[in-house]
């Protein structure tokens, strides 16, 4: 059976073995948990979603708080939408392929 090579999720982060590269897709992941960190400052009843980020070790863990971080910002209060818009920026720097461009899918 083949395995699959890792993914990388770090845009240009080029050769496993190269600690320039780690650094890099480290620095972005910092960067990114940071924006978390900013986008459920103050939120109410948020400590869990602040728990789940602070132990986040890899990018796809936070990948995966998204949608309970994007319901915690929900309504139309504009400083939650802008903390969406940063966050969407943010997952965006290091996930850039995984949302379509528009609405429709193809089958």
């Amino acid at each position: 059976m083949h395995a699959a090579a890792p993914r990388h999720f770090t845009p240009g982060a080029g050769a496993p073995g190269d600690p320039g590269a780690r650094m890099a897709a480290r620095r972005a992941f910092v960067e990114l948990k940071l924006t978390f960190m900013q986008a459920l400052a103050d939120v109410p009843d948020a400590a869990w979603l602040h728990a789940q980020v602070r132990s986040a070790e890899e990018p796809v863990d936070l990948w995966l708080l998204r949608a309970p971080v994007f319901a915690a910002l929900a309504g139309a209060d504009p400083d939650y939408r802008q903390r969406r818009r940063l966050l969407r920026r943010g997952l965006d720097s290091i996930f850039p392929d995984l949302d379509p461009g528009s609405a429709f899918v193809p089958f």
